[in-house]
């Protein structure tokens, strides 16, 4: 999939079109959008990247999934009127910022954490001389957001709506119950806001504390609270075997039973592996795409010798010449990392899971 276009700004008058220029001069890869009656004016001298519309509302149901980032010179009244039957989630909306026609405001309108609204009405604030306007209860309480720490640490969301809990928690000076036994958040969040450490995967909360808001980092799979913070770092690696031509499906319906049995989340698998030999295998191929994921293929000599291999196998070696391929593979793909599940076979598929080798 390729990236999405950064930044399209949208303007409706003269003045926006000339903050609308200037935003696109600071701003690399912007794509300037005019009414129909500027670009009339417009489109002879416009270089590329500027471009015209005819309504707003069509313009942008086509393009505002399009874009990570907009900005709207025009009334807060007409972006959000115009925007509201396009939104889907945080998790996937694009960044909305509003500057008013005179350029004295810059206002994050949508996505300010994870879409990076809050960030980019303080960029284009600088660019035109305009205030920013970030109303996020953690940012104008100077707190941190927990949703931007994971964005910046790489971490995904499982459950965005304890977000809420999280952030209530923050503003009420409540103190977070925190399982990070890798230590990846680290200083990020800030020691003052954590009021227990906990392995959360070994000990269930309790009492008072089963009614206390937390953050989970971890790849494993537990059962926890509503009010956990799920948060998984990319740490899993899959090394797969299989015999020539096996379906797409088969692959995946195995890979994800033994992540599923041996308690590990998708959510931090970082990719696939296998051998050279199978580049061009189709259901392999087919499973990275469907499950949004790099596939990456090691010659022989790569995989032979790897150290950590449990599982050796002469039947491997006679038909790959070499003695592992998914337990290789998987190591290999997680930096020598370590075997958390060692091959798991049927009678088409090989499936094993390393972990990253920064973890233990």
């Amino acid at each position: 999939m390729e990236p999405k276009p950064p930044y399209a700004v949208w303007a409706v008058t003269g003045n926006g079109a000339a903050l609308g220029r200037k935003i696109q001069n600071q701003l690399p890869g912007t794509d300037l959008y005019l009414c129909g009656s500027l670009w009339a004016v417009e489109k002879q001298k416009a270089g590329e990247g500027t471009h015209g519309f005819t309504r707003l509302s069509e313009g942008l149901s086509v393009l505002f999934q399009h874009y990570r980032s907009h900005v709207f010179i025009m009334s807060a009244g007409i972006a959000v009127r115009t925007i509201a039957p396009l939104i889907r989630h945080k998790a996937v909306d694009p960044a909305v910022v509003v500057v008013d026609d005179n350029g004295r405001h810059a206002v994050s309108l949508l996505s300010g954490h994870i879409g990076g609204a809050n960030a980019l009405a303080t960029t284009v604030a600088k660019i035109i001389g305009a205030t920013a306007v970030v109303t996020t209860a953690t940012d104008v309480n100077q707190l941190p957001a927990i949703d931007v720490i994971a964005g910046e640490l790489g971490l995904a969301i499982e459950n965005f709506d304890a977000v809420k809990s999280v952030h209530m928690a923050l503003l009420q000076k409540r103190g977070l119950l925190l399982h990070d036994p890798y230590d990846i958040i680290g200083e990020q969040l800030p020691r003052r806001f954590i009021a227990t450490k906990i392995d959360l995967a070994e000990t269930k909360p309790d009492g008072s504390m089963a009614q206390q808001p937390g953050v989970f980092v971890d790849d494993r799979l537990v059962d926890l609270p509503a009010d956990i913070l799920v948060l998984r770092p990319a740490t899993l690696a899959a090394g797969i075997g299989c015999n020539r031509n096996t379906p797409g499906r088969e692959i995946r319906d195995h890979l994800l039973q033994v992540m599923d049995t041996h308690r590990l989340a998708l959510g931090s698998l970082t990719g696939l592996a296998s051998i050279q030999i199978k580049q061009d295998e189709p259901g392999l191929l087919e499973t990275a795409a469907a499950l949004g994921v790099p596939i990456r293929f090691y010659q022989p000599n790569q995989l032979e010798g790897v150290e950590g291999v449990r599982n050796p196998s002469a039947v491997v070696a006679k038909h790959t010449g070499v003695s592992s391929v998914c337990e290789a593979a998987a190591l290999l793909a997680a930096g020598r990392g370590n075997l958390v599940v060692p091959k798991q076979a049927t009678p088409n598929v090989t499936v094993a899971i390393a972990r990253i080798a920064f973890t233990s």
